[in-house]
């Protein structure tokens, strides 16, 4: 399959035309043995580089963001003369982390901190993923080429002084996900069913937003409501959260579909 061919089947518009020809780039500079990787990516571009790659027949490749769990990652291509452990343990690899202090009374949002971060000029493929391990202190995964903007611009966010220095990725301190357990029975294991008992909504409100687009499976988007969710989906819906189906364990007495999901809160 030709590079045009692969962009026609895997892109849906042309903003994802343009990412996927850069990954596909990046790749090529790979095969010549030359490390490479791409920018930071969200949950979809992942699942969207993913399914190209596997189109494209499986080449070396693995996703980093600097700790296990991270939501924004990079797509790093490994030459065959590398290993991932290499990029997981290089000092000097694509990736950096600085740490930020400020007042523990300022209660500073993720908002607060990429705002302040963007207002500087670095786009959000240069950022990762930002925590914030306790009051007063936020740390932020970056690209290493921006890690000497951060460090020599970054003054403030919002109306508070910072201090900033880098950090390993070692020192990386994500909070633990919270989660709630929830257990329901649908008619049939759909999507608009399984959205509307994971999220707390109406079958009505789940498939409104399903037709609107605000849902994903696996992070890529799904517009039919009747699209049969598995075990160890993950769906998401924009402005409510995230979602996994744990278990199908089978059918109540009642003949209904049982589920386990857990909801990320």
């Amino acid at each position: 399959m030709t590079k045009r061919e692969l962009l026609d089947r895997c892109a849906h518009s042309g903003e994802e035309r343009i990412l996927l020809g850069r990954v596909l780039d990046k790749l090529e500079l790979a095969q010549r043995g030359v490390p490479a990787h791409t920018p930071m990516l969200s949950p979809g571009e992942q699942a969207l580089v993913a399914d190209l790659l596997s189109a494209w027949g499986r080449p070396r490749y693995v996703f980093w963001g600097g700790f296990p769990d991270a939501e924004r990652r990079i797509c790093v291509f490994l030459p065959d003369w590398q290993e991932p452990e290499d990029i997981f343990a290089d000092p000097e690899g694509p990736l950096s982390a600085l740490q930020a202090t400020f007042p523990p009374t300022a209660a500073l949002s993720h908002r607060d901190i990429l705002g302040s971060l963007m207002g500087l000029g670095i786009t959000r493929e240069k950022l990762g993923d930002i925590l914030f391990p306790q009051p007063g202190v936020c740390q932020v995964v970056a690209l290493t080429q921006a890690l000497p903007i951060l460090l020599s611009q970054w003054e403030s966010a919002g109306r508070w002084n910072i201090q900033c220095a880098p950090i390993d990725l070692s020192q990386l301190a994500p909070k633990p996900a919270q989660i709630k357990t929830i257990r329901d029975t649908v008619a049939a294991p759909r999507l608009d069913a399984v959205v509307a008992a994971g999220f707390s909504l109406s079958r009505s409100k789940a498939a409104a937003l399903i037709s609107a687009g605000k849902v994903a499976i696996n992070h890529r988007e799904c517009l039919k409501g009747d699209k049969a969710v598995e075990e160890g989906d993950v769906l998401t819906c924009r402005g409510l959260g995230k979602c996994v189906v744990q278990e199908i364990p089978g059918q109540s007495k009642k003949g209904r579909t049982m589920l386990v999901l857990e909801r990320y809160i």
